[in-house]
């Protein structure tokens, strides 16, 4: 028996028939199901998801796959038992384990006469403004020209500075990037429980819930995996991240038999997350997908009322302090007295100069600095309220 948290029955119909006419899915599978308990890629187990996701693809829905596996398949070929810790050799176990998981996704889809393309992304390839919008682009050439991208993050060269941490978040931010209907978070677990099932018999399946419902938190667990980086935790926070941009989406058991096209028959598998806000135009994606922010302005109480009611810009007498070191054009986060964020944005001033100004008339900007960029702070069309 699965319970609803806060949907009714008009709201569900309306998630399900979604889940019926989406026209662009992002599918994310998680280490635990690619791989045989850290003994290299489960092959046997992703040839039903490849000829579900053609199924789909032909029927006309757009597939994009966010895809772990790398590092464990690496450390399998490395004959190595334990996820390593140093950054060094988890990038070495990438390296070598991208190889065998991108031959592996290249061979299932080959057998049905679909093309695939590999796409390594890092944090600053969705946080800088053309690099995301080359990104897009690719993909979306990409899968018109009905190739299925398989993304992963470039665990190679990145940093613990610049990484997304887990490829749950990295699911949410591609399906920002391609404005998708729908983000699939296929796992080992059937979905969310209102308890740890592990531990309490009577725990429930969470059948669908808004993404924003603070209720949610209690019942995700942190715990990840040995060869994962994520837990329930993560992908709750996906969720959000996805909702942002208006998209649903669903953590399922990605064993359970032809799980993807059952879901697109609008059957109730897992948990269904929806969104609270309708979808962003494609400039705002980039913005609320945007995890690291280079400053912090703190606002007054007015700022904060004239941001999130009216929708207007913001200026600089609204601010009453600013931290950070950060250029024109970066992105910064908005924050009440309280230190709560309200909205981030692309700052139209550097540190230097927004601290002269803060507090101050936009009037008075020219003769403090002797010039002027922009009369506000942050353009609202450079801004997304959170």
């Amino acid at each position: 028996m699965s319970e609803s948290m806060l949907l009714d029955d008009m709201a569900s119909e309306v998630a399900r028939n979604r889940l019926k006419t989406g026209r662009r899915w992002v599918v994310k599978i998680g280490s635990a199901l690619l791989t045989n308990d850290g003994r290299g890629l489960a092959l046997d187990a992703m040839a039903p998801w490849v000829e579900q996701m053609v199924a789909l693809a032909e029927s006309g829905v757009d597939i994009v796959i966010v895809s772990s596996g790398s590092v464990a398949e690496g450390m399998s070929r490395l004959g190595w038992d334990a996820r390593p810790h140093h950054l060094h050799e988890l990038q070495a176990a990438a390296a070598v384990g991208q190889m065998g998981l991108v031959q592996a996704w290249e061979a299932q889809f080959k057998q049905h006469g679909r093309h695939t393309a590999q796409i390594l992304l890092t944090h600053d390839d969705l946080s800088d403004r053309r690099r995301y919008l080359n990104a897009r682009s690719a993909v979306r050439a990409l899968v018109d020209l009905g190739v299925i991208p398989i993304i992963n993050e470039n665990d190679t060269v990145v940093t613990d500075e610049i990484r997304f941490g887990d490829n749950d978040t990295l699911a949410a931010l591609v399906a920002n990037l391609i404005e998708a209907d729908t983000l699939v978070i296929l796992t080992d677990q059937s979905g969310l429980y209102n308890a740890d099932p592990r531990k309490d018999p009577e725990a429930q399946l969470v059948s669908q819930a808004r993404a924003s419902n603070p209720a949610l938190d209690a019942m995700a667990s942190g715990a990840s995996g040995v060869l994962g980086r994520g837990g329930m935790y993560t992908k709750l926070r996906a969720a959000r991240l996805a909702s942002r941009s208006g998209a649903a989406t669903v953590i399922v058991g990605g064993r359970q038999e032809k799980v993807l096209t059952r879901l697109r028959e609008g059957e109730e598998l897992g948990t269904l997350l929806l969104s609270d806000q309708e979808r962003l135009d494609a400039r705002k994606q980039w913005l609320a997908g945007h995890l690291k922010t280079k400053g912090q302005l703190t606002l007054d109480d007015g700022a904060v009322r004239v941001l999130t009611r009216q929708g207007r810009s913001l200026l600089p007498v609204g601010v009453k302090a600013a931290n950070g070191r950060f250029q024109r054009g970066e992105m910064v986060s908005c924050v009440d007295e309280q230190g709560k964020e309200v909205a981030r944005g692309l700052v139209n001033y550097d540190a230097e100069e927004v601290s002269k100004i803060i507090g101050q008339p936009s009037s008075a900007v020219e003769s403090i600095l002797g010039y002027v960029n922009e009369p506000e702070l942050i353009h609202r069309d450079n801004m997304v309220l959170l």
